[in-house]
């Protein structure tokens, strides 16, 4: 590498740190002012009758189920980890430099078809299986929720969740938080967020996910017009970042509003406040983060080595 190659690396890096730095102040100041603004608000005449009157609790059809079964804490885990691998593999996808590994599929046995196979780069074949496990999980869990009236719970189905969503919106803002319990019904911006996750953010990941992949977007170049790749790319992009931050304030409101009760409803099954939940929230970390310790690139690569041909290129030498 050149002197001047080291002081363009670095320059770059410099250029990156202030700006992350720039949006990290704009983000404590942003949340400085809306705090103040919302406690401005509520402490009017206004504010107060309008969260007496919608506490936050979101309005339920006749029927909808109390509690958690089973079958939703197990669904939940495996999104999370899940979740984990396609946004860390779509990372490094996304600042990967020029590739040297690259897989491709074998064309016998129980798959093949007419066209030969694609070669991709294993970062990208990385992804696509975190991306399919999460997709084929999500499946099942909309599917479950359709059958056992789960749905109930993150669903609209009265047009007064709007309020409802407004209030626990201007109590979380204000740091004085919503006092629905979760175990009975959400409120309102949580019923929302929930349904704007699973039946909007996931289909949307997935969909753009596939007409971003090798071998369909070569078989959609129709779609050019209306949804070019440049597009479908960056509304990918944005509904990871989108993913990303829903959980990163879920998993704060989750400990942060009453964090060993809400833990034992979905982690232990039981409404109280034991620390069984807690417990099975900190072994389900530890199972997460060993997982990424294990799932290092040499083991990637055997992994796929299994399902394809993994050839490795020399990097090219700098100049």
């Amino acid at each position: 590498m050149t002197a001047s190659g080291g002081a363009d690396r670095a320059a770059v890096h410099r250029t990156g740190s202030r700006r992350w730095l720039i949006a990290a102040a704009a983000l404590l100041i942003a949340a400085v002012v809306i705090v103040l603004v919302a406690r401005l608000i509520r402490a009017t005449p206004a504010g107060t009758a309008f969260v007496a009157a919608y506490p936050g609790a979101a309005p339920l059809p006749p029927g909808a189920p109390v509690g958690f079964p089973a079958w939703l804490a197990w669904q939940h885990g495996l999104n999370a980890l899940f979740l984990l691998f396609t946004v860390r593999s779509g990372w490094r996808l996304h600042r990967a430099q020029r590739p040297t590994v690259f897989w491709t599929r074998r064309n016998d046995g129980r798959i093949r078809t007419r066209n030969p196979p694609v070669r991709i780069a294993i970062e990208l074949w990385s992804h696509y299986v975190g991306d399919t496990l999460w997709a084929v999980n999500g499946v099942v869990f909309v599917v479950l929720l359709l059958i056992t009236g789960q749905w109930m719970r993150i669903v609209p189905t009265d047009w007064a969740i709007v309020p409802a969503a407004a209030s626990a919106a201007l109590q979380y803002a204000s740091l004085d938080w919503p006092t629905t319990d979760g175990w009975i019904d959400y409120n309102g911006l949580q019923a929302l967020s929930y349904f704007a996750v699973v039946f909007v953010a996931g289909p949307v990941a997935v969909l753009t996910g596939l007409r971003l992949a090798p071998g369909f977007a070569a078989r959609l170049r129709f779609l050019d017009r209306v949804l070019p790749l440049a597009v479908t790319k960056r509304i990918h992009w944005w509904t990871m970042l989108f993913l990303v931050a829903f959980t990163a304030v879920h998993v704060f409101l989750v400990l942060a509003t009453g964090a060993v009760r809400n833990l034992d409803h979905l982690y232990a099954l039981r409404d109280d406040t034991s620390w069984a939940g807690a417990a099975v929230f900190a072994a389900s970390l530890v199972v997460m983060a060993a997982a990424v310790l294990v799932l290092r690139p040499p083991l990637v690569r055997r992994v796929a080595a299994r399902t394809g041909t993994v050839l490795q290129r020399p990097p090219r030498r700098p100049r």
